[in-house]
């Protein structure tokens, strides 16, 4: 409490130059009237104090110091009078506008300014004299020309800062579009790679169990063909992530995205890598050959939802058909990939849940609908069902 009402340095600075200045004025015998009822000379300094005094709450106390500022003064008018007194009182009439509340910047500078015209006119119809208008000027620019200089000023300074929060707004705005930025792209670099390497991973990890479980050569043949195969694609899959991740550097090379034509091959190599899992996969694409080629997102979305599909057929589905379906209906694009759900013997591969994960998040981002789930099959056994709907127009996909 005792901290806010101290006055600051320049109220300090100001009342204590003040009041030196109005005491070196009454030593040198200068005063800015006479013949008052007060004439005494020491009588001056009664209202020079309290301007002085009214100075030290210039900032902290804005209101009072103008009442005891305009006190001080009228109580002057009717000494020997001040200059210090009455250049005192322009500076706590400049503050009370500045640093008072927002209300009495507005109503101070418009009170002065009535009081000035008034006094003008009433000066001139007293004396009936053209010199009454100096009497006016004088108020004016004791009183309203310190609150209009305070009204500038203020809005000066209310400009600045609403500029400065808009300034720490937009700043942080891009932060936040930066961090959102960073989240995204490092969302889309783990789909990528999980969609990438998982499918042929998890082909890896299943034959060289099943090579190590069974002590056959034939089948340890077989497995190690298998798994030279996907390691050879992982690796091609993987320069093309960094491909991808390059774009746009000293590497002028565009990385191609996969997309729908390519099924065939991913059917092939998911009967070959499934093959002694019991799984054979089919294609049952119904689109129509002459329709509109589709957005590259679409394609590449679509097609890596069949390959996450298939890779998750590979690592937990149970013997049977694996089908992949593909349809338009207006213009949505249908993907649906049904499977065996059940156990199966042999190895499998630990799942993680990233793939769905990602197939739902790669949906999300074109505005479809996405589901995934085991439900009842035609025959009455259980299937495990992934469908997901996407808008084949880029206007009404989401960025």
């Amino acid at each position: 409490m005792l901290t806010s009402i101290r006055p600051d340095r320049d109220a300090v600075v100001l009342a204590v130059s003040g009041l030196l200045g109005g005491l070196l004025l009454w030593l040198l015998g200068l005063h800015t009237q006479g013949g008052h009822p007060f004439s005494a000379p020491w009588v001056t300094l009664v209202p020079l104090t309290a301007m002085a005094a009214a100075e030290l709450l210039r900032r902290n106390a804005p209101r009072t110091a103008l009442t005891v500022g305009t006190l001080a003064l009228v109580a002057d008018q009717f000494t020997r009078g001040s200059l210090a007194t009455i250049l005192m009182f322009t500076d706590v009439m400049y503050a009370a506008v500045l640093y008072g509340p927002p209300a009495a910047a507005r109503r101070i500078p418009v009170a002065t300014l009535l009081v000035t015209v008034a006094s003008t006119i009433g000066f001139l119809a007293w004396f009936r004299k053209p010199e009454a208008l100096l009497i006016g000027l004088v108020i004016g620019l004791v009183s309203f020309i310190p609150a209009l200089t305070g009204v500038s000023v203020r809005s000066h300074r209310t400009a600045a800062d609403a500029a400065r929060l808009a300034a720490a707004q937009t700043a942080r705005l891009a932060e936040m579009d930066r961090t959102q930025a960073v989240i995204a792209e490092r969302a889309r670099m783990a789909r990528e790679l999980h969609d990438m390497v998982a499918n042929h991973l998890s082909a890896v990890a299943i034959h060289s169990t099943a090579a190590l479980s069974i002590d056959d050569p034939e089948t340890s043949r077989n497995a190690l063909k298998v798994i030279r195969e996907n390691s050879v694609e992982g690796l091609a899959e993987m320069r093309r992530l960094i491909g991808l991740l390059r774009e746009g550097g000293q590497d002028d090379t565009p990385a191609a995205a996969p997309t729908l034509a390519a099924l065939d091959t991913l059917i092939e190599q998911t009967n070959a890598n499934g093959a002694s899992g019991g799984l054979v996969c089919t294609l049952e694409d119904t689109r129509d050959p002459g329709a509109d080629a589709l957005p590259t997102p679409v394609e590449l979305a679509a097609y890596r939802i069949v390959q996450e599909s298939l890779t998750n057929a590979l690592k937990h589905a149970a013997p049977g058909p694996v089908v992949v379906r593909l349809g338009r209906a207006g213009e949505l694009l249908t993907v649906e990939v049904t499977s065996a759900f059940g156990s199966r013997t042999g190895p499998t591969a630990p799942g993680s849940g990233a793939g769905l994960v990602g197939m739902r998040e790669r949906v999300a981002l074109l505005g479809g609908t996405f589901g995934a789930g085991a439900e009842p099959g035609v025959d009455g056994a259980k299937i495990w069902r992934v469908r997901a709907e996407l808008p084949v127009r880029e206007r009404e996909m989401r960025e």
